[in-house]
């Protein structure tokens, strides 16, 4: 009998049947070669992975504009949902299910990860201070043009437009990204956004742009495919709010309304309060947590009811045969973190299966 019966239980997600409650959690890994294009290379990475509950794929742009990191891939064009479609087809053909997690880097980002004719929009014109990858090191990010208040619906369009390419490319469900200092997370924060329209000033108008985009999501592909990526109070990439726990009191209240098919929590003690416990007192659909779980802490939280299901990042690394390891209690691999960023398949599709 396996060590884990909870983790290893199916789970309904919305519309998503999972075989196991072992989710691959959504990790940049910078090996896209050309054009925003997943290839060969994609196929191979996330179909050794198949056997996750679902695999949540790497942050995906749904604009040229939306881009901030180099050899990343985007969900705006004919040519990449047919590219996409190699990818989930080989994930489906393993009795695999994939999400697609869409992604506005907003003002994170550098000219040379980016295409020529691309902008750096953001809420307000406030400069990121913090460096970021390029081909030539580490660099520092430049001053975002504020988008003006007539811009707005067309950002909101171009993500539900990427959710229903998405579903065209064959993924099983959508999640916004709200965190990591991204698009969504510089609307909500005070640091970032300091408009004076009704997308800034109160928590209720910075809660604002995130809850109409996922309206729009939930318009295009129906709420059961639909899911929302948060951890508040994360400072990454010169994020700071006032006070994130009000603003996402706020914000799970008006998306609680939604009825998404789940909320994904990163979980994160330095930020001086249980943002899961937040959560859980503000959302009332199935919550997948996120960060640092090892596999009994992760099957103890789903039997107690506190969680749906975890997911796991490093571990599915350097493991591709994650769930078959916890299921016959095989020893894990050690992920290198001296290749989780580097081109080409070395630290990607060369961990071996167990046996």
């Amino acid at each position: 009998m396996s060590d884990y019966p909870h983790l290893l239980a199916p789970l309904q997600l919305g519309d998503m049947a999972l075989a196991n409650r072992v989710l691959m959690a959504p990790m940049t890994r910078s090996r896209i070669e050309h054009d925003d294009l997943p290839g060969p290379l994609q196929v191979e990475y996330y179909s050794q992975r198949a056997g996750a509950g679902a695999i949540i794929s790497e942050g995906v742009h749904p604009s040229r504009n939306g881009q901030g990191y180099c050899r990343t891939p985007g969900i705006y064009s004919q040519q990449q949902v047919a590219a996409w479609s190699e990818v989930t087809d080989a994930v489906h053909a393993k009795g695999g299910k994939i999400i697609c997690q869409i992604m506005h880097c907003g003002r994170v980002g550098h000219a040379d990860n980016k295409f020529a004719d691309a902008e750096f929009v953001a809420p307000s014109a406030v400069k990121c201070n913090a460096e970021i990858y390029t081909e030539q090191g580490m660099l520092p990010m430049p001053t975002p043009r504020a988008l003006r208040s007539d811009e707005l619906p067309g950002i909101i369009a171009e993500h539900a437009t990427a959710a229903s390419n998405a579903i065209a490319a064959g993924f099983d469900g959508v999640e916004l990204h709200c965190t990591s200092g991204y698009l969504m997370a510089q609307f909500l924060s005070t640091g970032s956004n300091q408009r004076d329209d009704h997308y800034g000033g109160s928590a209720e108008n910075r809660c604002r742009m995130v809850v109409e985009t996922l309206s729009a999501m939930v318009a295009a592909v129906g709420a059961g495919r639909v899911g929302l990526r948060i951890c508040p109070g994360n400072p990454f990439n010169d994020l700071h709010d006032d006070n994130p726990q009000e603003t996402f009191a706020v914000l799970l209240g008006q998306v609680d309304k939604l009825a998404l098919a789940y909320l994904h929590v990163i979980r994160m003690d330095s930020v001086g309060f249980d943002n899961i416990a937040l959560a859980r007192a503000h959302f009332s659909g199935p919550i997948i947590a996120n960060d640092s779980f090892k596999a009994a802490e992760a099957e103890q939280r789903i039997a107690a009811g506190e969680l749906a299901a975890v997911s796991f990042g490093r571990s599915f690394v350097a493991n591709p045969d994650l769930v078959e390891r916890l299921d016959s209690g095989a020893a894990l691999s050690r992920v290198d973190f001296k290749t989780l960023y580097t081109p080409g398949p070395a630290g990607y599709t060369d961990y071996p299966a167990a046996g």
